[in-house]
């Protein structure tokens, strides 16, 4: 899956930023100067994407 990060404003100026295809927290890392450059953040949602790729490479690194 390519990665992507989505970024939607509303006509109100709320602004909302979404990533898509980033195994675990890769998302944030990649989405921070968009954040940052955005301003105050005031939610958080972690997609299972997020939880799932955390989980497989934390197993994949118990095993080397």
């Amino acid at each position: 899956m390519n990665r992507t990060i989505e970024i939607v404003v509303t006509p109100e100026g709320k602004t909302t930023v979404q990533t898509l295809g980033f195994a675990g927290s890769s998302c944030r890392d990649a989405s921070r100067f968009i954040e940052q450059a955005l301003g105050h953040s005031v939610a958080e949602n972690l997609t299972a994407e997020f939880h799932q790729s955390a989980t497989i490479q934390h197993n994949q690194q118990q095993r080397t």
